[in-house]
């Protein structure tokens, strides 16, 4: 009998092959299929809570109808799986400091920012006198968060705060914004469909959280809805509330100073606030061949270093600490400081930031660990380098008998590891 052999070896191997390959696919979906059932259970438990809140039933229903899970999400935290050794950390706070404030992006926002101040100037007066805060600073925020409300929020906010919520590095805090943002919808009149949000779920021209919303968004232009979405004059008063309530008094937030040759550059930080008078005994100098007015010489300031000795220095008041908690960087508040100033006079930073290069998350952890170990107070093991992480390396530094900067870099972490084991 004649046996037909209708295959040869390409088709064998290419029948192999797509076996090899659905095999990872297959158990990708399968696993994804057993996570959406634990995220259905998820928002069953949800619900209960939302309507111990005030939150119907029915207005949960409508937000959360069709919702799934966005793996696209930065930072997410799946269950059942081992999460991914993150890599090294580049986003701007954790460079160095010189190209936060790179000149051509500021002079953009400087004239983008001029012809706004000029236009809402009626709005911005009836701000001030409400809220006590100067146009520029509420300017500089909107101009920092959203480019004055040009940028794309690409996400709906009670999807992303789902996403979030279930299965992220904080999902305890994302859960309560995501109640927070429901509860928007159930008493404020803002639908759901337009709460659009970055993927934090930072909603609108501000980048509110649901929970700052509802603590601090205002109805300005009298439509009876805090609309920070569309309304520029709710989204300008909303930041100004915010900063009214966190504490914001007078007219700025600091001066940038020019510090004799050999100061102590571990005299920075909040908790050695002084007279500004007495900095000057000590040899600080206003730049440009300024100098302080005797209202100013008065006011209690302390001496801010962002990028240690490598940078500009400033003495920073009250308010400056007021706008950190707007966003906990000190370069974002020295951003909205200096851009707020820029507007009134185009002018950069006297002092020149030096080329450093910046450390990842992880060498700032370690190091933050080792000096911990030493008794040293880095303002906590964040992987983020604050006063207090500068300072602290200020103090190792002059310990070992090395040149201060109160900047780490590559070479001091490597020199902390050498006299630290963890």
């Amino acid at each position: 009998m004649f046996r037909h052999r209708w295959f040869d070896k390409s088709a064998v191997c290419v029948l192999v092959g797509m076996l090899v390959l659905s095999a990872p696919a297959n158990a990708n979906t399968s696993y994804r299929a057993g996570v959406n059932k634990q995220f259905s259970a998820w928002l069953k438990d949800l619900r209960k809570d939302a309507a111990a809140q005030g939150i119907s039933t029915a207005r949960f229903d409508r937000a959360l109808k069709g919702v799934k899970l966005n793996w696209k999400l930065p930072n997410l935290k799946p269950p059942g799986r081992k999460q991914k050794k993150k890599a090294p950390n580049w986003q701007a706070e954790f460079r160095s400091p010189g190209p936060y404030f790179k000149q051509s992006y500021i002079n953009s926002l400087v004239a983008t920012g001029v012809q706004r101040k000029a236009s809402l100037k009626p709005h911005l007066d009836a701000i001030r006198k409400t809220y006590g805060v100067p146009p520029g600073i509420v300017l500089g925020i909107w101009a920092k968060e959203t480019s004055y409300g040009k940028a794309k929020l690409r996400h709906n906010a009670i999807h992303t705060l789902a996403t979030l919520g279930f299965m992220s590095e904080r999902p305890a805090f994302f859960r309560k914004e995501l109640l927070a943002a429901l509860k928007i919808a159930q008493t404020k009149g803002i639908a759901t469909s337009k709460m659009r949000s970055a993927w934090s779920g930072a909603m609108g021209h501000p980048q509110f959280m649901p929970s700052a919303y509802l603590n601090y968004a205002v109805d300005q232009d009298g439509d009876g809805k805090a609309d920070i979405w569309a309304s520029v004059p709710d989204t300008l008063a909303s930041i100004a509330n915010f900063l009214k309530q966190k504490g914001w008094s007078g007219n700025t937030w600091g001066y940038e100073v020019v510090l004799p040759k050999g100061f102590d550059c571990t005299l920075e930080g909040p908790d050695k606030r002084r007279p500004i008078s007495d900095w000057v005994k000590r040899g600080v100098k206003r730049t440009f061949g300024r100098t302080f007015s005797p209202a100013q010489l008065k006011q209690a300031g302390s001496i801010l270093l962002p990028a240690g000795t490598h940078g500009p220095a400033f003495i920073a008041l009250k308010n400056f600490y007021v706008l950190k908690e707007y966003n906990e960087s000190d370069l974002y508040a020295l951003f909205v400081g200096h851009l707020a100033d820029r507007y009134g006079k185009n002018r950069t930073f006297a002092g020149k930031w030096d080329s450093v290069r910046g450390l990842t998350r992880g060498d700032t952890l370690d190091m933050q660990k080792r000096l911990v170990k030493r008794g040293l107070d880095v303002g906590g093991v964040d992987g983020l380098i604050g006063f207090r992480s500068r300072i602290a390396a200020g103090t190792y530094a002059k310990s070992q008998g090395l040149k201060p900067t109160c900047y780490p870099d590559k070479a001091l972490v490597n020199h902390i590891r050498k006299t630290t084991p963890l």
